[in-house]
C-alpha cells in the first residue's frame, strides 16, 4: 500500500468496518473482459481467513465464469463523504474500504448453504436465526469468496 498513514491493520478495526459495509463488489475476469457484480454479502472470520457468502441465480454470466476462473479482485466501502474545497485539487474524501483477492466457488453442501444464507441474513438484517426449508435451499446458488489477500485502507 503506497499511503501506509492510511493502512488499516488492526484485526478488530478491520472487522468493524466489513460489518458496516452492506455491497461487495467482486471482479470477474471473463474472456478479456472484467464483469463487476455488485451484490450483498455475508461472511465469516476465522482466525486470519475470511469467507465471503453470496447468492444467486442458478444460471447466468457469473456461474459461467465461476466455473472457467475462480480467481476475482473484490472491494467494499463504507461511511463515504466529500470534502468539497474552493480549489479543485483539493477536494478530497473521506472513506473507508477494503480490497483484496479470493477464490470463488459454488457451494453444493446442503448445510454449508445454509450457514452461507444465514450469514448473509444475519449481515443483512441483524437476525440471527432463520430457518430455510429444503425448497428454499435448492432454489438459489450459494457461492463463497475465501480471501487469499486482503488490504483495509481508511482517510479521515
Amino acid at each position: 500500500m503506497r499511503r501506509k498513514d492510511r493502512e488499516v491493520i488492526d484485526p478488530m478495526k478491520i472487522a468493524d468496518i466489513i460489518s458496516r459495509c452492506t455491497c461487495c463488489r467482486i471482479g470477474f475476469y471473463d474472456d478479456g473482459e472484467v464483469y463487476i457484480l455488485p451484490i450483498n454479502f455475508g461472511y465469516v472470520q476465522t482466525d486470519d481467513t475470511y469467507v465471503f457468502y453470496f447468492h444467486g441465480a442458478k444460471e447466468g454470466r457469473k456461474i459461467d465464469i465461476i466455473q472457467k476462473n475462480p480467481n476475482v479482485g473484490f472491494e467494499m466501502d463504507t461511511d463515504y463523504a466529500l470534502h468539497k474545497a474552493d480549489i479543485a485539487c483539493r477536494h478530497s474524501a473521506r472513506f473507508q474500504s477494503i480490497i483484496g483477492n479470493g477464490i470463488v466457488s459454488i457451494v453444493s453442501e446442503p448445510e454449508e448453504k445454509k450457514l452461507g444464507l444465514s450469514l448473509l441474513m444475519e449481515h443483512n438484517s441483524e437476525k440471527r436465526e432463520w430457518e430455510f426449508d429444503e425448497k428454499m435451499v435448492n432454489a438459489v446458488t450459494v457461492f463463497k469468496l475465501t480471501v487469499t489477500k486482503m488490504s483495509c485502507k481508511e482517510h479521515q
